[in-house]
């Protein structure tokens, strides 16, 4: 069940935002902090880009133990291709670890924003040491982590393990730069749940393939992302260490919080005005489905058709075929879906007759999906990104500045 509340949802949860100067904008936040009363089991998930920031290697060293009490993240800078980027990293870590008097291996920091500028840790230091946390501030830090974003992204579930209540929060930060190649974002989650730093990860990294990796906004991994979850056992149920039935709830619950953050990620692509859903049904297996769903998400042909209420299903064939996957053409059949109705488009690999208008008008709505039958097997996939429109390009062409 959704609740409100973001990562202080659960208890024992704080979280607070401030201006440092980063941002040149006074008037938004650009430093974020989540913290936990309790010491915490950590787990993580990062980027698989070779060029990764400075705090992904700190926050890769502190989680070594699976503990961690406190998350810090700042907007503005990515701190990554920088010589003294790790130093500086460091840097941040004891300062916020000696305002809340906690251990500096305790802290899970993250930063977004330009690469290749010199994080400016005059500023965070005076941004630490007035920073303010409450059992009110998801908004707040939710807020902080946005760059180029421009819909908040919090959500927070109740679930019971074993007539236990349970809770877990999160926020996220996504828009631009975004590709499936874990983990093309920022998402920080917090949990009331008592269990193990093992199963922890585990039940992370179950969740993150179905969500965060079928994302795809313009086919750009980024540098500096990743998903990170503590859990501090405030809502008392029994540990779980075991893949057994508390495990299983926590998994459901934990993909529920991830597939929502996921697709609120898609739909605030950079300049997006459509959330495209891409489901593949009957491919040869789940693997093969993934790669199609992928391709034809992840097509700019495809993303501007869906932008321009173009029912251009050639486009979506043409991507299929380059997804690296053995199908015949001549077995596929597509389908486009909306609150405002649905239409077959093609079928057995050809055009059928179908009303343009009628198209234009299922087309013409915020949420798409476009529905592939492969005609194989029982393989199915669905992926997650957006149109692609000219706001694209504005955006990115002047992000700097």
């Amino acid at each position: 069940m959704f609740i409100e509340g973001g990562v202080t949802a659960p208890k024992g949860f704080k979280a607070g935002a401030t201006h440092c100067g980063i941002r040149k904008n006074t008037r938004k936040n650009d430093l974020a902090v989540i913290i936990s009363e309790k010491i915490c089991t950590a787990a993580a998930v990062y980027t698989q880009n070779k060029v990764f920031g400075a705090p992904i290697t700190v926050t890769r060293e502190h989680l070594q133990d699976g503990k961690a009490k406190l998350v810090i993240c700042n907007s503005g800078n990515a701190n990554t291709c920088n010589k003294d980027g790790v130093e500086l990293a460091n840097k941040m870590s004891q300062l916020v670890a000696d305002k809340f008097n906690i251990n500096k291996e305790d802290v899970i920091i993250a930063s977004t924003g330009v690469i290749g500028q010199t994080l400016p840790i005059d500023k965070i230091s005076q941004g630490i040491s007035k920073i303010a946390v409450s059992e009110n501030g998801s908004v707040e830090a939710a807020e902080a982590i946005m760059t180029t974003d421009l819909v908040l992204k919090e959500v927070a579930v109740e679930f019971e393990i074993e007539n236990t209540i349970c809770k877990i929060g999160a926020i996220a930060k996504g828009s631009g730069m975004i590709a499936p190649n874990m983990a093309t974002m920022l998402t920080f989650i917090t949990t009331d749940v008592n269990i193990s730093t093992e199963m922890l990860q585990l039940a992370l990294t179950k969740t993150i393939e179905p969500t965060y990796n079928m994302v795809d906004v313009d086919g750009d991994t980024s540098t500096n992302d990743m998903v990170s979850i503590i859990a501090n056992g405030e809502a008392g149920n029994d540990l779980i260490d075991t893949e057994n039935e508390n495990f299983k709830a926590f998994v459901d619950a934990l993909m529920e919080v991830n597939l929502f953050l996921a697709k609120m990620i898609a739909k605030d692509g950079e300049g997006a005005t459509k959330l495209l859903i891409v489901e593949i049904i009957g491919a040869n297996n789940d693997q093969d489905a993934k790669k199609l769903a992928k391709a034809v998400t992840a097509s700019s042909l495809v993303k501007t058709a869906v932008y321009g209420n173009d029912a251009n299903w050639g486009r979506i064939l043409c991507a299929l075929g380059y997804a690296d996957v053995e199908f015949d053409p001549n077995n596929v059949s597509v389908k486009f879906l909306s609150k405002n109705g649905e239409i077959l488009i093609c079928e057995q690999g050809a055009s059928v007759m179908f009303d343009e208008s009628v198209a234009t008008h299922v087309l013409n709505e915020s949420e798409i999906t476009i529905l592939v039958d492969m005609h194989q097997n029982n393989g199915t996939a669905t992926a997650f990104g957006c149109d692609l429109t000219e706001k694209y390009i504005d955006i990115n062409a002047s992000y700097r500045s």
